[in-house]
C-alpha cells in the first residue's frame, strides 16, 4: 500500500493506493473537511455517520479503517472509502465544492 497526501485547494487529502484490489481510497475525515470547510471534520463525519446509519445507509458500515500518516507522522487507523464510496459521500453532503472536487477526484485517481 502506497499513501500520497494530494492537494485540492490548499487542503490536504491523505490518498492510499491499495495495490491488491487496485483502487484508490481516501480518508474520510480530510473529504469532509475540503467540502464543508468545517472547524471539525471528525464531528461532522461522527454526526453524519450515525445520520447515515439511522438512515439505513451502508456507506458509513462499508467505510474501511486503513492506516494513514497523522498531522504527528504517526500511523494511525483512518476511516477511507475507494471512489465509489466517495461519490455517494459526496452526495450526502450539501457543498459548493461538491462539483470541482468530483473533477480533482478524477484527476488524481
Amino acid at each position: 500500500m502506497d499513501t500520497q497526501i494530494k492537494l485540492f485547494e490548499n487542503k490536504k487529502v491523505r490518498t492510499l493506493w491499495d495495490t491488491e484490489s487496485e483502487e484508490w481510497y481516501f480518508s474520510v475525515v480530510d473529504v469532509v473537511a475540503v467540502l464543508t470547510d468545517s472547524p471539525n471534520p471528525r464531528k461532522y463525519w461522527s454526526v453524519l455517520k450515525t445520520r447515515l446509519k439511522s438512515e439505513g445507509s451502508e456507506l458509513a458500515t462499508n467505510c474501511s479503517q486503513l492506516k494513514m500518516p497523522s498531522s504527528d507522522g504517526k500511523m494511525y487507523k483512518t476511516d477511507c472509502m475507494n471512489i465509489t464510496q466517495i461519490f455517494r459521500l459526496i452526495q450526502s453532503v450539501p457543498s459548493p465544492k461538491a462539483e470541482p472536487f468530483k473533477l480533482w477526484m478524477a484527476q488524481v485517481a
